[in-house]
């Protein structure tokens, strides 16, 4: 075993005051202001200066606009904020645009009112347990539910509300964890047909499919807002309505995906996953289990929850030829298609499951890495690698 410092947040739902409601919505709106105006300016500095060898604004240049900007007698009011929330603000266009440029987001979009609001407070938040209460800067003591112990030394506090009006404060803390020894069991998880995944042990993880349940109340809630007037207090009511019944869909979504995570990464010390994007996906409309779900979001909280249990995660970008041929015979079978989910091969006759052949594939190539070669430097088929019995894709091993 060995020690590790790890980032942490906890969540806590607050109840601020109608006083306060109103000194966070300040706080909300001058960030917000902050971050499009900005995101603006980084824009229009692009298109005038493509051409050119510097092509963006950085975060110092931003940040040094901003002071001057406070100062001007448009925009002065700026100065209701705390400053450290707006220099936040900045702080996090800054990351969403390396985010960008690094490939693991898309391009940077402006703030709406409508959807959730948030501000940062780096520093000068006290958590007070006796009072439960935390205070913030120019808002002050915030009643809160403190329903578990805060853990490691607070490094910010982030107040959100969310579009159906509640009010959270996640504390970021940096933690030391004791990581256990590596496990020596084995998994491999591929996105399967009709269902959200399927292992390499015969397992298929159901799909709850909660976006499917509640689209008929959120398209009938979604039609009669769009026939009320806008501004009105009805059409406020009804998307109340709708805020809250997203985001119940959402928190069923991510207790799944929590639940999940955690017992495959306490369980296996290496999981092997397929490296598929959305659009990968939503490519054919029966794999679906993605994109209802959040495969993107489960793949994430798989890797650093299998960090801190010792494991590791190993994403494998699978060719379509390496999981249309057959185990049996390695004949590579162009006919198949994502609808086939147990058909014979022209070879052998042996029928397979495609997506249980899949999961399997997806361990072998986790194991040995994604180019395996023998010791004269020839590739050597990963299927061919596998040493299976001869009866594991037969019709019927399925475990349902």
């Amino acid at each position: 075993m060995e020690m590790k410092v790890v980032h942490k947040a906890f969540k806590f739902r607050i109840y601020p005051s109608a006083g306060q409601e109103k000194l966070l919505s300040v706080q909300f709106g001058h960030a917000r202001f902050v971050y499009n105006y900005f995101l603006a300016a980084r824009n229009a500095y692009y298109l005038e200066h493509k051409a050119d060898e510097k092509k963006i604004l950085s975060y110092k240049e931003t940040s040094k606009l901003l002071t001057a900007l406070k100062k001007t007698d448009d925009h002065i009011w700026l100065k209701e904020a705390d400053s450290q929330v707006l220099q936040s603000a900045l702080k996090n266009l800054d990351r969403a645009f390396a985010n960008f440029y690094a490939g693991r987001a898309k391009y940077p979009r402006f703030k709406k009112k409508s959807k959730v609001q948030s501000c940062h407070f780096p520093q000068r938040f006290v958590v007070d347990p006796a009072a439960r209460s935390i205070r913030v800067p120019k808002i002050g003591q915030l009643k809160t539910v403190l329903h578990r112990e805060q853990q490691g030394r607070a490094l910010g506090v982030t107040v959100s509300k969310t579009a159906s009006g509640k009010y959270f404060a996640a504390i970021t803390c940096e933690v030391e964890i004791m990581v256990p020894a590596r496990k020596q069991a084995e998994i491999g998880v591929d996105p399967s047909l009709g269902s959200f995944a399927i292992l390499s042990d015969g397992r298929v993880i159901e799909n709850p499919r909660h976006r499917k349940k509640a689209e008929v109340r959120l398209g009938r809630l979604q039609r009669k807002m769009a026939r009320q007037l806008r501004g009105s207090a009805s059409r406020e009511k009804t998307r109340l309505l709708f805020a809250r019944q997203s985001e119940r869909m959402a928190n069923q979504r991510k207790d799944f995906l929590h639940k999940l995570s955690h017992e495959l990464a306490g369980a296996y010390g290496l999981i092997g996953i397929a490296k598929l994007s959305a659009t990968d996906l939503l490519k054919n409309h029966k794999r679906d289990g993605g994109a209802d779900v959040g495969w993107g979001e489960f793949k994430r909280q798989l890797e650093y929850k299998a960090e801190w249990n010792g494991g590791q995660v190993r994403q494998v970008g699978m060719h379509e030829a390496l999981i249309i041929e057959c185990p049996r015979c390695g004949l590579v079978n162009h006919e198949l298609t994502l609808s086939d989910r147990e058909r014979p091969c022209p070879g052998c006759g042996v029928a397979y499951e495609w997506d249980l052949h899949a999961a399997r594939l997806i361990l072998e190539q986790a194991r040995a890495g994604a180019a395996q070669r023998n010791a004269g430097g020839e590739y050597v088929s990963p299927v061919a690698a596998l040493q299976l019995p001869a009866n594991l894709y037969e019709t019927g091993s399925r475990l349902h």
